[in-house]
């Protein structure tokens, strides 16, 4: 068996393997961990396969370890799973937080400046990744790119597809072509260096176009389905993609966002709506929350 979890099962006699392979990204806060874990899912939700995605990050602002798992199979898939095939290292802290959790077939891709040894795990890919970035793309900030490269590299996957996706994710500008150059460089990297890290192809599967949804797109989708007419909210990490999928559509659906001066009237607001009967909402995280709760009284005391 190896490191994509070819499991079996049995249909009249022929054994039939499903395909489940399990990425991560891990890097700091800034180093576009986020965006690779991105590229990773669409690109493998456009060639047709399931996906089931992660991710947990720090404070931008303090910094911290951030990852994104990504897990793909070529069937119906409903969770996460922890151990991994593949972990793609932006920074040495990853390796050391995650190496134990790698299949014993899998592997780690991180840059060859980390000098790193098989001691810390015995299946590392080390790569000139910065240097590519600089030398192909002309700018050291898309070594995640490169490792997103090589990573699709040693999985045989489709450049075609994932060119597609870097297009559609920086809206076919200069960015987008230099993206699309730090890509081929890491891929081609992985190709012509893979060596012993072998891996069985993950090919697309279908042409089916699946729908690739996070939780926010999924409770504005379902804000929007249950009619919501008023939304009004304050900017505040996780939720803020939630108000701005929705104003983004406003307009065209007849809802009305509005982004108050802070939570409380974020909050009072969507109460006096709700009161004059217009079905509300809001969207906030932790401390947000916090200065709500008078208003979620008032909600209460006026019987709204």
């Amino acid at each position: 068996m190896d490191s994509q979890r070819l499991s079996g099962s049995k249909r009249l006699g022929v054994v039939i393997m499903t395909i489940d392979f399990n990425f991560m990204v891990g890097g700091e806060a800034g180093q576009g961990v986020q965006s690779v874990g991105y590229l990773l899912a669409k690109s493998f939700a456009r060639g047709g396969y399931h996906v089931f995605a992660d991710q947990d990050y720090e404070s931008r602002i303090r910094g911290g370890h951030n990852f994104f798992r990504v897990r793909i199979k070529d069937s119906e898939v409903n969770a996460v799973r922890e151990d991994l095939d593949m972990l793609i290292a932006l920074d040495k802290e990853s390796v050391n937080l995650h190496k134990a959790e790698l299949t014993a077939e899998g592997v780690i891709i991180c840059d060859e400046e980390k000098g790193l040894s098989q001691e810390i795990h015995r299946r590392i890919f080390q790569a000139p990744i910065v240097k590519l970035a600089e030398d192909k793309a002309g700018d050291k900030v898309m070594s995640n790119t490169v490792a997103l490269g090589i990573a699709m590299g040693l999985v045989d996957y489709k450049m075609d597809i994932v060119f597609e996706v870097l297009e559609e994710f920086f809206s076919k500008s200069a960015i987008s072509e230099s993206n699309i150059k730090a890509f081929k460089a890491g891929y081609e990297y992985a190709q012509q260096n893979k060596g012993e890290f072998v891996f069985k192809p993950l090919v697309p599967i279908s042409k089916t176009r699946r729908m690739l949804l996070n939780g926010n797109e999924a409770m504005a989708l379902g804000a929007i389905a249950a009619d919501c007419r008023f939304v009004s909210a304050y900017p505040m990490t996780p939720a803020t993609s939630i108000m701005e999928y929705i104003a983004e559509r406003g307009e065209k659906l007849g809802i009305v966002v509005v982004q108050p001066e802070d939570e409380i009237a974020a909050i009072n607001m969507i109460v006096g709506a709700s009161f004059a009967g217009a079905r509300s909402m809001t969207a906030t995280s932790g401390s947000g929350f916090c200065l709500m709760v008078e208003g979620l009284g008032m909600a209460g005391i006026s019987e709204t």
